[in-house]
């Protein structure tokens, strides 16, 4: 009895779940431009993170190079030292600009996303209301 009712059940589900993944309409193309946007803008997003830790790293090993320079007092290691210093934080900077854009564009994303879904789901309901 009881494995009756639990084919019963499995069949219900089966069927209650194919018929609902059946109905799903595709993406409109507000959607997809949407999507494409916000996985672009996410790896900008990663790619200037990656850059911001290169320049931070640069900038604290040029730091180390000019204490190390000023210490055995060399003066063309305290200059690479300060140069690279200043590279790294330049390196840095441009990374965190590059992630300020990035999040713009992901977020733009969500927004061209977020109008095609609105847009789908108005055209159902006229069509909807079509019907009635």
């Amino acid at each position: 009895m009881v494995r009756s009712f639990m084919r019963a059940a499995m069949l219900f589900a089966t069927v209650a779940l194919s018929t609902s993944a059946a109905r799903a309409e595709a993406p409109s193309p507000a959607e997809t431009a949407g999507n494409k946007m916000e996985k672009k803008g996410n790896a900008e997003e990663k790619a200037a993170d990656a850059e911001k830790a290169k320049g931070a790293r640069m900038e604290k090993e040029g730091k180390a190079e000019e204490d190390a320079g000023k210490k055995n007092k060399n003066p063309s290691q305290e200059a690479a030292g300060k140069s690279r210093k200043k590279k790294g934080h330049a390196i840095e900077k441009e990374g965190e600009a590059r992630g300020d854009a990035a999040e713009q564009m992901e977020k733009s994303g969500n927004k061209a996303e977020k109008a095609g879904v609105d847009a789908r789901k108005d055209a159902a309901k006229a069509k909807a209301d079509a019907v009635k």
